[in-house]
């Protein structure tokens, strides 16, 4: 990480706090389309964003110069960081009232970063990156295609981080052109960010993951095994825009923000409890993370007689599957996550039949949509019971006698039981692990068996005996 760079002043700023940033790796074509997604979202929402960016040179703004007009108008400012190429400064965006461009010096270590800042009233992003020096490479050198050029950094929703490194992104430009520097702190100061809401995260979350997987088609790497890697990377980033997106989520509960890691460590106990395989733990686990994204709340079904006796293609371990209608689930438009769709949206079923959005009864009800629906309830009498004033109770003992009062009517008993010996552990001092995910994590969350295209009934057997 160069020194100076602003990477590494938001490293540093986070190195020994409770929070550190942790950094993954992204190809240049991954980037491409997280930028791409990002900005153009800046044209579709009415914010009038404050718009900080570092193209590395001035040849690569001016691939962009003509977006960025566009962008211009529906923006606040913009500003732009790269080093003078020729026709840098000459482009017309750049004679734009509300557009400023900072030639950075030579041997600056933004030279070798790329960034998109986004400040918004209505949400903020951003993605900072460094490209990887020819010693990072290694062995293999530099590669071959531009595509498969590398960047050490991170991409987020998160107000406070994104805001803190507009901060230091403004305190570098300070030393080019204080006034300018001065102007986009005013911008700064008027802008009220906070965490956006479901239905703002659901349209820029969407617009990300159809980008990345037009990056995906659009793949023209000679080498199999390279364009592998690329593609690979950019799943991952699919994945992991849907877990910025509930963790926004979780941020915006002030009464329970710990809710989503706080399920998967209980979810996937219960699912070790009941020795279920690891392929269907991980599913669980990404399901659990991802339980509160709203608009899969929601659902609809398309559930009908004629069809309860299919076994769909990625459905969860249960026969009946409930259909996701395309356009409203989010989660659908990565086939791979439709198995973690079904699951989210059967968990409001109920073990007697009477729930939504199928009426599903009994075991028909997908077995990781029930272990999820019961430990999200355990999870939120558990929170609620931290903050009463009932002084010496039993917080565990409390949240399971709650959910005791639906056992056999809303949740599957063999599961009630399964958890009260979960609840004696802990009464005995088991610590369960939070899981926090990285911001370079993703791929770790897919295994290649979800691609199957069926499942036996014999595989959850261990749960039905």
């Amino acid at each position: 990480m160069l020194e100076g760079s602003i990477l590494q002043k938001l490293e540093l700023a986070h190195r020994h706090t409770t929070r550190p940033v942790h950094f993954g790796v992204y190809y240049k074509n991954t980037l491409v389309a997280l930028c791409h997604a990002l900005e153009d979202h800046i044209l579709t929402e009415d914010g009038a964003p404050l718009v900080i960016t570092a193209f590395q040179q001035g040849k690569w703004y001016l691939q962009e110069a003509n977006r960025y007009a566009d962008i211009a108008r529906c923006s606040r400012e913009i500003a732009i960081m790269a080093s003078a190429d020729a026709g840098f400064a000459e482009h017309p965006t750049s004679q734009l009232p509300n557009v400023d461009l900072v030639p950075i010096a030579p041997g600056d270590p933004v030279e070798q970063e790329w960034h998109l800042i986004i400040l918004s009233p209505e949400y903020t992003a951003m993605v900072i990156c460094q490209e990887l020096s020819d010693a990072d490479y290694g062995i293999g050198g530099l590669p071959a295609s531009d595509l498969e050029r590398k960047f050490y950094g991170l991409w987020t929703f998160e107000p406070d981080l994104v805001s803190e490194t507009a901060e230091i992104a403004i305190a570098h430009i300070q030393k080019y052109n204080p006034e300018l520097a001065t102007k986009l702190s005013a911008h700064k100061q008027a802008i009220k960010t906070s965490i956006a809401a479901p239905k703002d995260l659901n349209a820029v979350v969407t617009r990300v993951v159809e980008y990345l997987q037009t990056g995906q088609e659009n793949l023209d790497i000679p080498v199999a095994l390279e364009k592998k890697a690329l593609d690979r990377n950019l799943v991952s980033n699919e994945i992991q825009a849907f877990l910025r997106m509930a963790q926004l989520m979780d941020l915006a509960d002030i009464n329970n923000p710990r809710a989503a890691s706080e399920v998967v460590a209980l979810s996937e106990t219960i699912g070790q409890l009941l020795d279920l395989p690891a392929w269907q733990i991980k599913r669980l686990r990404l399901a659990s993370l991802l339980h509160r994204i709203d608009p899969l709340q929601r659902a609809e079904s398309l559930l009908t007689p004629s069809t309860s006796n299919n076994y769909q293609e990625n459905a969860p371990s249960c026969p009946l599957t409930c259909s996701l209608i395309p356009g409203v689930q989010v989660l659908r438009t990565m086939p791979r996550l439709r198995a973690v769709a079904q699951i989210i949206t059967h968990q409001t079923e109920w073990w007697n039949g009477t729930g939504e959005p199928a009426g599903l009864a009994g075991d028909d009800i997908p077995l990781e949509s029930r272990i999820l629906a019961l430990a999200a309830d355990f999870q939120s009498h558990v929170n609620q019971q931290k903050y009463s004033d009932k002084s010496g109770v039993d917080i565990f003992a409390q949240a399971l006698d709650e959910c005791r009062l639906q056992q056999s009517t809303r949740f599957d008993p063999k599961l009630v039981d399964t958890l009260t010996l979960l609840v004696m552990g802990l009464q005995q001092g088991l610590d369960l692990p939070l899981m926090i995910p990285k911001a370079s994590s993703g791929m770790w969350l897919l295994d290649s068996r979800w691609d199957s295209h069926s499942k036996s009934r014999e595989e959850i057997s261990n749960y039905s005996q």
